[in-house]
């Protein structure tokens, strides 16, 4: 796969540039025995809200977060326990699977930003979400689970279904109108997902993850092996994020929507480290140098 030389902010130890946002137990400490970051929470209760997270636009308003394609992102990490569904046959020494919501990557903030007025969502990232989290939105993959993952609310397109989502849910209720009719709401958002498996190990072993954000589409890649491509991405702009919380969200096709917290009754972490980010100047990014390959990690 042939290499193009591309101009380039290049970004290395990005997470020394983010600031803590903390929540309830949450923390952000050394990665021991890594150069990194581990997000860690001790414990949580659901009767509250605990957030371990670092990012680059608390405080900012989003027409100015930093992040916009084309953009690249390369890190390894590694994480306490193995995700839901644990695979077979595995055993861990509590018996436990990680729990809450989990992950690392790019997204507008939707609701947390200093603007009193919620966004339309956008994210581009890496996403982990446990039961009872169920955010089925791509035909066929799994609503919970370690996924690739993409989505722009923000597009005007999408704002056609707008008046139509009690419609929509009711219809998506029958199982062959919800195949006909989700496809075409999947594409005015933008959605792309993939669940990702590992050649070796899970997710307690370190792995190499990498995401090229580019103007006409998007690439992931774990440990060299490419899991999702889509030709749609967020326009952004976005801000950098890596966290681990307590939440679960279920929001469905068929319109059952609930949020809230669980119990976590045991320390569960995320390991970071080697977090580079590239900031390509969109000048020198043509479609043509977009379908062959970007420089890749070192």
């Amino acid at each position: 796969m042939a290499t193009i030389e591309l101009a380039a902010n290049r970004l290395k130890n990005y997470l020394q540039r983010c600031q803590p946002y903390l929540i309830g137990n949450g923390r952000v400490e050394p990665a021991p025995q890594a150069a990194g970051a581990r997000f860690l929470l001790p414990e949580a209760s659901a009767s509250s809200y605990s957030d371990a997270q670092l990012d680059d636009y608390t405080g900012t308003r989003r027409r100015d977060y930093l992040n916009r394609p084309p953009v690249y992102l390369s890190l390894r990490a590694r994480f306490s326990h193995p995700g839901w569904p644990i695979p077979s046959p595995h055993t861990t020494v509590d018996g436990q699977y990680f729990k809450g919501t989990a992950g690392f990557g790019f997204w507008n903030s939707p609701v947390e930003a200093p603007s009193p007025i919620p966004a339309r969502p956008q994210a581009i990232w890496f996403f982990y979400g446990a039961p009872p989290s169920n955010m089925p939105f791509a035909l066929d993959v799994p609503g919970y689970g370690w996924k690739a993952a993409c989505a722009d609310a923000g597009r005007n397109r999408s704002l056609v279904w707008v008046p139509l989502l009690p419609f929509v849910a009711l219809a998506n209720r029958s199982y062959r109108l919800y195949r006909r009719l989700w496809p075409r709401v999947q594409r005015s958002l933008a959605i792309g997902e993939k669940p990702i498996t590992f050649k070796s190990g899970d997710l307690t072993d370190w792995h190499h993850y990498e995401l090229e954000w580019r103007v006409d589409g998007a690439r992931w890649w774990v440990d060299g092996e490419k899991v999702l491509e889509t030709d749609q991405s967020p326009r952004g702009p976005l801000g950098f994020v890596a966290w681990v919380d307590n939440q679960y969200t279920i929001l469905t096709p068929q319109g059952h929507v609930e949020f809230g917290h669980i119990d976590i009754p045991f320390a569960e972490w995320m390991d970071l480290t080697d977090v580079e980010l590239r900031r390509y100047d969109r000048r020198h990014v043509t479609r043509a140098l977009h379908r062959q390959a970007w420089p890749k990690a070192v």
